[in-house]
C-alpha cells in the first residue's frame, strides 16, 4: 500500500496545466498578444477590456523600469529596443480604443471610457478639465523635451562610437589572441560581445524614436479627442457648451494622462539603459558608490546646505534636518569606505599568503610536496597549528642563507599505510620520509642515556640519533634532566631542511633562474639576457645550480651576473664558469668557512696523491678529463674519508684545498663520500683570509 502511495501520481490543477502549456508554447503566446495589439488598432473596445488592458500597459511599464535598475549591464537587457516597441505599439492601441469610446459614449459621463481612465481623472486632476490640462502638457514636456530627446541624443552618440570602435576592438582581440593571452574560445566571445554592442546601440538608437513619436501621437490624439468630442457633443447629442467641454476634456485628459504615465516610465527605463555606459552592476549600486565615493564632498555639501538655513526667510530647522541626514551619510560613506580598504589589505594578505604557503594545485609534478598521514592533519587543522608558520620561517631561512627563494611548499594527504608516517618529494621524487606523534614530544638521547624516560625508542628521522617519543605531560621533566625535547612540527621542519638542502640544485628549474634574474636591476638583467649563447637563462641555471651544490649562497646575483658575462666571452661551458663565478665569490666563500677563531681549518693533499691527480687530469679545450684507474679513485675516497670522518664526528667540516686544475674532479669523486665538506681550489682563497692546516691525505 505504502508503495502504491508513493507511486500515486501528484494533481495538478487546471490553473497549473494552462501555465505549463503557455511556456512551453511562448512563442505561440507572443504571437498571439501582437496580434491582439493590432486587432485593438480596428476591433471596438468594450470599457471592461480596455481597463484590463490600460492596468496591464502600467505592469508592463514598471516591471520594465525595475528591470532596467537593476540589469548589470545593457547587453543584458539586448530585447529593450523589441520590448519598447511592443509595449509603445500597445499604448497606441489602447488610445485608439479610449478614443473611440470617448467620441462615441463622451456625453454619458466621465465613466465611458472605463474606470481606469476614471480614476485617473478624478485622482491627478480631480475632475477639473483645466488642471488635468495644465498636468497633462507638463509630463509631456518632461518626456518629449527632457528625458526622450536625452535618451536619442545618447543612443545616437553611442550608437556611431560604438560602430567607430568595432575594428580597434578586433584588433586588440586578435592581438591578444596571437600572443596567447587569450584562448579561441574567449577570442569569440569577446568578438560575439562587441558584435552585440554595436547591434544594441544601433536598435536603440531606432528605438528611441518610437519613444519620441508616442509622445507626439499622444499630444495629436489628445488635441483630435478634445475638438472632435466637443464638436460631437454639441452637434450630435444637444449638449451645451460647458457640460461638453467638461465631459470630454476630462475624459481625453485622464485618457492621455492613463497613457504617458507609462509611456514616461518607458523612457525613464529607456534612459538609465543608455546611460549606463561603461559601469557594471545595478543602477543603484553605481550611483550610490559613486557618490558616496568622496566623503569630504558630502561634508562640504552639509556645510552649504546648513549655511543657506541662516539666510533670512529660509526654514532653519529644515536645512538643519538635511544638512544633519548629509553629515550621517557622509560619516558612514567615510567609515565605510575605510573598511572596505581595511578588508581589501586583508585580502590581499591573504591571498598572498595562501600563494606562498599554499600554491594552488596544477596536476603537474610540485617542486616541493609534503605528505602527511591521516593522523598528523591535525597539526595543519588546528587553530593554533605551528607547521605552516614553521616551514614559511623555513623559506625565510633559505631566501636569507643561500638567496634562493624556496618554491611554495604543497602540504596534502599521504595515502599511507602507517596514518602517522609523512614525506617530502622534491620534483616528484622522495627525499626524506619518517614518523610523527603528533600529540608526543621527541627527546633527542644520542648516548641512548634516558633510560628513565617512559616512551617510544625511535631513531631521529635527520640524523639518526637514539630518541624516545614521550608524552607532553613529560617533556618539562625530560627538559629539567638536561634533555633535548622537540615538538612534531620542529621534527619535520628540521627533517625537510636538510632533505632540501641537499637538493638545491634539483629545485633550480628554468622558472626558478628566470625569477632569480628578475630580481637584477635592468642592466645586469640585461648582461644576462645579451650572452652569447643559445639561452642564457639555460646557462644562467646551470650555474646556478652548480654553486647551490655545493651550498654556495647566490644572494650576490649582480656579482653572478657580471663573471658569467666575462667567463662566456671565452667559453660557454656551465662547469667552466661556474669555476670562474666561485673565483669572483671567493671573499663571500672564504667568508662562510671562517671559525670562530677566524681561521679556515684546511686540509691539504699529500705528495703522492698530488702528483697522481697531476698525471691524470687533463684540460682539452672545454672538457677536464681524468684518467685515473677505478681502483685509484677508490682508493683515495677511503684515504680521504679517514681523515675527513674523524672531524665529521666533531660537526667540524674543514675545506679541503686543491689545484684548481682538478678541483671539479676531486669535487665528485668525493660527493657521495663527504657531500658536506667544502672544496676550494688555491685561487679561491680570498687574498685577506687566514688558513691553518689541520691535516694531509696521504703523505
Amino acid at each position: 500500500m505504502a508503495q502504491a502511495a508513493r507511486q500515486k501520481p501528484t494533481a495538478v490543477t487546471p490553473l497549473s496545466q494552462r501555465l505549463d502549456l503557455m511556456t512551453r508554447n511562448r512563442d505561440v503566446v507572443f504571437a498571439l498578444a501582437i496580434c491582439a495589439v493590432l486587432a485593438i488598432l480596428f476591433v471596438p473596445l468594450p470599457a471592461v477590456l480596455l481597463d484590463i488592458g490600460l492596468a496591464l500597459s502600467m505592469a508592463v511599464s514598471v516591471l520594465v523600469l525595475m528591470v532596467a535598475l537593476w540589469v548589470r549591464q545593457p547587453l543584458e537587457f539586448s530585447s529593450f529596443p523589441t520590448l519598447l516597441l511592443v509595449v509603445t505599439m500597445m499604448r497606441l492601441s489602447l488610445n485608439v480604443a479610449s478614443s473611440r469610446l470617448i467620441l462615441s459614449d463622451g456625453q454619458t459621463g466621465t465613466d465611458a471610457a472605463g474606470n481606469v481612465i476614471q480614476g485617473i481623472a478624478d485622482f491627478v486632476i480631480g475632475g477639473d478639465y483645466v488642471i488635468g490640462t495644465v498636468m497633462f502638457i507638463i509630463l509631456v514636456a518632461i518626456n518629449f523635451i527632457v528625458i526622450t530627446k536625452g535618451s536619442t541624443r545618447i543612443a545616437e552618440v553611442s550608437a556611431r562610437f560604438s560602430l567607430d570602435a568595432m575594428p580597434g576592438k578586433q584588433m586588440a582581440i586578435d592581438a591578444d589572441l596571437g600572443a596567447g593571452m587569450i584562448d579561441e574560445h574567449e577570442a569569440r566571445r569577446r568578438r560575439k560581445t562587441v558584435e552585440d554592442e554595436s547591434s544594441f546601440f544601433g536598435a536603440m538608437d531606432g528605438a528611441a524614436k518610437f519613444v519620441r513619436g508616442d509622445a507626439v501621437a499622444g499630444i495629436i490624439i489628445t488635441l483630435i479627442n478634445v475638438v472632435g468630442g466637443i464638436l460631437i457633443g454639441i452637434a450630435r447629442h444637444g449638449m451645451g457648451v460647458a457640460d461638453a467641454m467638461h465631459n470630454f476634456t476630462v475624459l481625453t485628459i485622464g485618457d492621455g494622462l492613463v497613457t504617458q504615465i507609462p509611456a514616461l516610465i518607458v523612457s525613464i527605463a529607456a534612459g538609465i539603459i543608455v546611460t549606463k555606459g561603461s559601469n557594471e552592476g545595478a543602477a543603484n549600486e553605481a550611483v550610490t558608490s559613486q557618490l558616496s565615493a568622496s566623503p569630504k564632498a558630502i561634508f562640504v555639501a552639509a556645510g552649504l546646505v546648513f549655511v543657506m538655513g541662516l539666510l533670512p526667510g529660509f526654514p532653519f530647522l529644515l536645512f538643519t534636518a538635511v544638512a544633519a541626514v548629509l553629515a550621517g551619510i557622509g560619516v558612514y560613506s567615510r567609515d565605510a569606505q575605510k573598511a572596505e580598504e581595511r578588508k581589501a589589505v586583508e585580502e590581499q594578505v591573504q591571498a598572498e599568503k595562501k600563494k606562498t604557503e599554499e600554491p594552488a594545485d596544477t596536476g603537474g609534478v610540485d617542486t616541493v610536496l609534503l605528505e602527511m598521514g591521516r593522523s598528523l592533519i591535525v597539526m595543519l587543522n588546528k587553530d593554533d597549528a605551528a607547521l605552516p608558520g614553521k616551514i614559511k620561517s623555513l623559506r625565510d631561512m633559505f631566501q636569507t642563507e643561500y638567496g634562493f627563494a624556496l618554491p611554495p611548499v604543497r602540504i596534502k594527504d599521504g595515502d599511507f599505510d602507517n596514518a602517522k608516517a609523512y614525506r617530502v618529494l622534491v620534483q616528484g621524487v622522495e627525499v626524506a620520509t619518517g614518523e610523527l606523534r603528533p600529540s608526543g614530544r621527541l627527546v633527542i638521547d644520542p648516548a641512548g642515556e634516558a633510560t628513565m624516560l617512559v616512551g617510544e625508542r625511535v631513531k631521529e628521522p635527520t640524523f639518526g640519533l637514539n630518541a624516545v617519543w614521550i608524552e607532553n605531560g613529560a617533556a618539562a621533566a625530560a627538559e629539567a634532566a638536561g634533555f633535548t625535547v622537540v615538538d612534531p612540527e620542529s621534527v619535520i621542519v628540521t627533517h625537510m631542511t636538510e632533505a632540501l638542502k641537499e637538493n638545491l640544485p634539483e629545485m633550480m628549474t628554468y622558472g626558478a633562474a628566470r625569477a632569480q634574474m628578475n630580481t637584477l636591476d635592468p642592466a645586469y638583467r640585461k648582461l644576462i639576457q645579451d650572452l652569447n649563447c643559445p639561452s642564457p637563462v639555460i646557462l644562467l641555471r646551470n650555474v646556478l645550480r652548480k654553486l647551490l651544490a655545493e651550498r654556495i649562497s647566490i644572494r650576490n646575483m649582480s656579482l653572478i651576473a657580471e663573471s658569467i658575462a666575462e667567463a662566456s666571452v671565452i667559453s660557454t661551458n656551465a662547469s667552466l664558469v661556474a669555476e670562474h663565478v666561485r673565483k669572483a665569490l671567493s671573499a663571500q666563500i672564504c667568508k662562510s668557512l671562517e671559525g670562530d677563531d677566524g681561521f679556515i681549518q684546511s686540509v691539504t693533499l699529500g705528495g703522492t696523491w698530488e702528483q697522481e691527480f697531476a698525471s691524470a687530469v687533463k684540460v682539452q679545450g672545454d672538457d677536464t678529463l681524468c684518467t685515473m684507474p677505478p681502483a685509484k679513485v677508490q682508493e683515495f675516497g677511503r684515504a680521504a674519508r679517514a681523515v675527513l670522518q674523524g672531524y665529521a664526528a666533531k660537526d667540524e667540516w674543514p675545506a679541503l684545498v686543491v689545484s684548481p686544475e682538478y678541483r671539479p674532479v676531486i669535487r665528485s669523486m668525493l660527493e657521495r663520500v663527504a657531500p658536506m665538506t667544502p672544496i676550494l681550489s688555491f685561487s679561491e682563497i680570498h687574498w685577506k683570509t687566514k688558513m691553518k692546516t689541520v691535516a694531509t691525505i696521504g703523505d
